[in-house]
């Protein structure tokens, strides 16, 4: 019973907000303006690919599918940190963005790694 508490109440306090989305007319929502790179958000390219390439990655079983799906994330954060450093003046967001693509590139080494200890195609 104790478990089942937090779900319901979790439930309840996002049960109005999952009501608001779902009375939106989404149909007047112009995507393109939310999509578009700006200076000031250079990112929607990135992003889309990133969610489009984990949408799509699948495998044999949930956990393989797991696996796939990390790579294009890790693979997503590498491509704003990359966007990030091309744009900013920042010392420490650049030291940040380089440590993060440091970081994100092992991860996909690692995951790529289990991929191929497992007999399964890397991507």
């Amino acid at each position: 019973m104790k478990k089942i508490v937090p779900i319901i109440i979790a439930g309840l306090v996002a049960a109005p907000a999952i009501a608001q989305m779902q009375g939106m007319d989404h149909s007047k929502m112009d995507m393109r303006q939310t999509m578009n790179p700006t200076p000031a958000n250079p990112y929607p390219p990135a992003e889309m690919e990133m969610h489009q390439k984990m949408m799509s990655a699948t495998g044999s079983d949930a956990t393989e599918t797991w696996v796939r799906k990390m790579i294009e994330h890790h693979r997503g954060a590498i491509a704003m940190s990359r966007i990030v450093l091309r744009d900013t003046k920042d010392a420490q967001v650049r030291m940040m963005a380089n440590k993060s693509i440091t970081e994100q590139t092992r991860e996909v080494g690692e995951l790529q790694g289990w991929l191929r200890a497992h007999n399964k195609r890397a991507q």
